[in-house]
């Protein structure tokens, strides 16, 4: 499969959009999000099981450019940033970058009938700060998933369209 997906912010001006291949070797995404002060570029591709291999991102904004390389190994499942380990996301599967709905896809299309935790390598944007972020993802319907931040009060209930991409992330965004 391969599609084109954009979505727009629902709680500041921002848009996103990406290029994405679903198939037998995981996904692939090459995308970009405006926001009114920064330009973000990132490359997402992860294995079969849609774990996170390889996470490249660059941003632009009024302090210049900057951008990480994250790569997870499948081997033992060790994270590196810029080819340095980074024992700080231990146990992470999935890169999350912050404003982005793309990157709820690995974890709600891995969903069966339980509710699921998990370790994410969360990316903040524009300061491309990696931390730890564990979250629950809990199925609703066929198309609906709940999102759970386990550090914090945050929840959403996240709609689905027919291939398990978000459609809508209340208070964040929108498909286009």
């Amino acid at each position: 499969m391969r599609r084109f997906l954009a979505w727009r912010g629902l709680d500041e001006w921002r848009a996103e959009g990406c290029r994405i291949e679903r198939g037998d070797f995981g996904l692939r995404a090459v995308g970009v999000q405006l926001g009114s002060t920064y330009q973000l570029d990132y490359g997402l591709e992860t294995g079969p099981e849609l774990f996170t291999r390889r996470f490249i991102v660059t941003v632009k904004d009024a302090d210049g450019e900057r951008g990480i390389l994250l790569e997870r190994s499948e081997g033992d499942g060790t994270w590196t940033l810029n080819g340095d380990p980074l024992p700080l996301v231990e146990g992470a599967l999935d890169v999350d970058l912050a404003l982005s709905p793309l990157t709820n896809y690995m974890p709600a299309a891995r969903l069966s009938d339980e509710p699921a935790d998990h370790v994410m390598a969360w990316v903040d944007v524009p300061s491309l700060e990696v931390t730890r972020s564990p979250q629950r993802y809990e199925p609703i319907s066929p198309r609906q998933v709940r999102f759970v931040s386990l550090d914090s009060d945050f929840t959403a209930e996240l709609d689905l369209d027919s291939d398990g991409f978000v459609l809508h992330y209340p208070d964040l965004a929108g498909r286009a």
